[in-house]
């Protein structure tokens, strides 16, 4: 029979640390179903029969985000034998209230102190004996990112599971080091998995009399979900929707719920969460003043020290924009481009193409399948690995960074900026990370909980110019603007303007509408990070995008190498002869609003969605160049006789903004977890991108010249639209809001 325990705890209090010291290399990684949240669960080392499942990190179960749905969901549907609360000992008062909603549930908690030697390190003490007995839970001092503690954790957690199957009596066949967790472990005979806080008289009285009202309808509930009556009763009494659902009251007996609680709010002149939420703070407040002794009363540590310093509000920005540009160097510009090169330049450049081509040589192969092999799949191979140098330079740094404690800052600083615009603070940094490249910058995205704002950072963070866009850039300023170095500047100006201006417009869509999740985030005391668990973090990232992106850019690559080497006679041909310049030419009028209709210019638009830099090489072989400069020198004269200043500049607006590079639609498709949100995605960006070139040339033309056309009209229409979007009142969303709380559980 197989025993599950679940992890729970606050983000950032050391649980996936925890995870990972439990299970070691059994586990397993995906998405919880029909969200993109991530899911993780093991195997207990040395018990096969024990598995581990990792919650999201959460600070209620009151469901306002899709991580504490989904934790609640679990908790109560799936019924784990018993759940480890992992605790920040360090910041204990905030922690222990999602502990006093967990012990409510009927399940076994074991409470575990985690990141304990913080606690020792500062001189504090806490009474784990009065804890236990405080919480009506048995408690355990752990410092998972040093190994210690997290075994007896799971014991703990095992036996009391055992005792808690088996009505208050442990087997005596119980796993080998259960026995002595027991007696060490006693509650003064008293069953160790009963919550001890309790309410005012008032709620108490009201809650009494919500669970006779309710026994029937909360028994026939328990059989599906285990939890007992006065869970229920409580978040009736918070007027929590979900469990209003699930009980299906009829119309009666909501009414008299509703009166019960009307009455309590009258008495204590409050509304009913706020009363919960007040006087759950109140429980724990007590707990900790009999628990808790501290050895500097001041109160202020060593990481709030450092936090006057990198989140002040003068100070903040500069100290974060020097720590990214360090991040940003090693792993673009030095370390990671370094190994890049030489997967890129040697390795799938000579080494890997080479072999492969003597060895087809030997066996005769046929032309086409030379082709296939070398141009579609170790090209497209080539062109995924050449990511990897750069994303696994950049995942370490962001490993340490969050490790440490700084990653925690750096969404609460930049919160306050792009809240403004519908966005959290943490899409700012799959933005930073998207000027090198937009592949790891949309998976960075992961580290935002709100699903919605996660989509929307998704799909805007590709809008910054990345490396890739850098030929493009280059080859449009070489060939039409000379000299004219405000027009590279203008493109980094242009795809912040695109990302406000898209989460503005996007914010008041039924889609994404409705107020945000207030942004709580706990702020972890600095310590210094352990290598396993950096290099862990590391290599799953990286690991993720070989699976996932690596497999579409894969097969869109093979796609492209056959439409552009057949014709529509399967006969191998150059590119301006084949499926790809035919099917170019016939959509080239597509783009000729925008003021560049020739159909080299739509393939190259085309190719360059393999890979951005791709348009300045496809131009090359178009007109007639087999290998060009980087930045495609050797035509610009030609390219300066095709376009005009503003048709060309139209051209590298629509590039810049259009749909990524397959690499990066891999990372969006992983991270939407859903085709159609990735197809809503891309087409949002090639739309937008369309528009934006549409309505700058169009008007470009009139400021130029005075001709006023339908499309003149059209472009300012469109602009007055956005105008329009910009301003207009948001859509009214009716999802539950989440109370402001007059003690908040975290650092806001």
């Amino acid at each position: 029979m197989t025993t599950t325990i679940a992890l729970a705890g606050n983000p950032n209090s050391g649980k996936t640390t925890m995870f990972n010291d439990l299970t070691g290399s059994s586990q397993h990684v995906g998405n919880w179903p029909g969200v993109t949240v991530e899911k993780k669960e093991g195997r207990l080392k040395g018990r096969k029969d024990v598995v581990i499942q990792d919650l999201p990190g959460i600070y209620s179960l009151s469901p306002y985000s899709p991580e504490e749905v989904i934790t609640r969901n679990y908790l109560i549907t799936e019924q784990p034998s018993a759940i480890i609360n992992i605790v920040d000992a360090s910041n204990i008062e905030r922690n222990l209230y999602l502990t006093t909603q967990l012990t409510e549930l009927g399940i076994p908690v074991v409470l575990a102190l985690n990141m304990i030697d913080i606690v020792h390190k500062r001189g504090d003490v806490i009474d784990t004996d009065k804890l236990s007995k405080a919480m009506g839970c048995a408690v355990v001092e752990t410092s998972a990112v040093k190994g210690l503690g997290s075994k007896n954790a799971a014991e703990k957690a095992l036996w009391l599971s055992d005792l808690h199957a088996h009505g208050g009596h442990s087997r005596d066949h119980v796993h080998a080091g259960a026995n002595h967790v027991g007696h060490e472990h006693h509650l003064h005979h008293e069953p160790p998995f009963e919550p001890k806080h309790r309410f005012s008289a008032v709620v108490e009285d009201a809650i009494k009399l919500i669970g006779a009202l309710i026994e029937d309808a909360a028994a026939a509930a328990a059989t599906a979900t285990g939890a007992p009556t006065r869970w229920f009763a409580i978040k009736l009494f918070e007027r929590d929707s979900e469990v209003q659902r699930h009980l299906k009251l009829d119309e009666q007996q909501q009414a008299q719920v509703e009166a019960i609680i009307k009455t309590a709010e009258q008495q204590l002149d409050d509304d009913s969460e706020s009363i919960i939420t007040n006087e759950r703070y109140s429980f724990v407040t007590d707990v900790i003043a009999q628990t808790l002794t501290v050895k500097d009363s001041s109160g202020v540590s060593l990481s709030d020290r450092i936090d006057r310093v990198v989140t002040n509000r003068v100070l903040a920005l500069p100290i974060f924009a020097l720590i990214m540009f360090v991040v940003y160097f090693l792993s673009i510009s030095t370390v990671g481009t370094a190994m890049s090169g030489w997967v890129n330049d040697v390795l799938f450049g000579e080494t890997v193409p080479g072999a492969m081509e003597e060895f087809l040589l030997s066996v005769g192969a046929a032309d086409w399948l030379q082709s296939l092999i070398l141009d579609g799949i170790v090209a497209g191979v080539g062109a995924v690995i050449g990511f990897l140098p750069q994303m696994l330079t950049l995942f370490l740094l962001l490993a340490i960074l969050e490790d440490c404690g700084y990653m925690a800052r750096i969404a609460f600083i930049m919160d306050r900026i792009f809240k403004r615009f519908g966005l959290s603070g943490k899409s700012f940094i799959p933005i930073l990370i998207g000027t090198g490249c937009g592949v790891p910058g949309i998976l960075a995205s992961r580290t935002i909980e709100n699903e919605s704002n996660r989509r929307l950072t998704v799909m805007t963070t590709t809008f910054i110019p990345c490396s890739a866009k850098l030929p493009i850039i280059a080859l449009i300023v070489g060939a039409l603007f000379p000299g004219q170095a405000w027009v590279a500047t203008s493109t980094y100006f242009i795809g912040m303007a695109a990302i406000i201006i898209s989460g503005i417009i996007l914010k008041k869509t039924r889609w994404f509408a409705g107020d945000p999740t207030p942004f709580v985030i706990e702020l972890p005391a600095y310590h210094l990070p352990r290598v396993k668990g950096v290099a862990r973090t590391m290599f799953e990232r990286g690991w993720a995008f070989v699976k996932r992106a690596g497999t579409i850019i894969l097969l869109a690559t093979i796609v492209v190498w056959f439409l552009s080497s057949f014709n529509w006679t399967l006969q191998m041909v150059d590119t301006d002869e084949s499926m790809l310049a035919a099917i170019g030419s016939a959509i080239a009028f597509i783009f000729s609003p925008l003021g560049w209709g020739d159909w080299r210019a739509t393939v190259a638009s085309i190719t360059g969605l393999i890979a951005k830099e791709n348009v300045v090489g496809t131009f090359g072989v178009l007109y007639g160049f087999a290998e060009v400069a980087e930045d495609g020198a050797e035509y610009w004269p030609m390219l300066a006789a095709a376009f005009t200043q503003i048709s060309a500049f139209s051209f590298l607006l629509f590039n810049l903004l259009c749909a990524p590079c397959f690499a990066a639609i891999g990372a969006i498709s992983r991270e939407m977890g859903s085709a159609r949100w990735t197809a809503f995605a891309v087409a949002y960006e090639c739309v937008f991108a369309y528009l934006v070139a549409f309505s700058f040339y169009q008007i470009a033309l009139l400021l130029t010249t005075g001709a006023f056309t339908v499309a003149t009209a059209l472009a300012l229409l469109v602009v007055l639209a956005t105008l329009y979007l910009l301003v207009r009142k948001p859509y009214l969303s009716h999802e539950p809001k989440r109370k402001q709380l007059k003690k908040a559980p975290a650092s806001t």
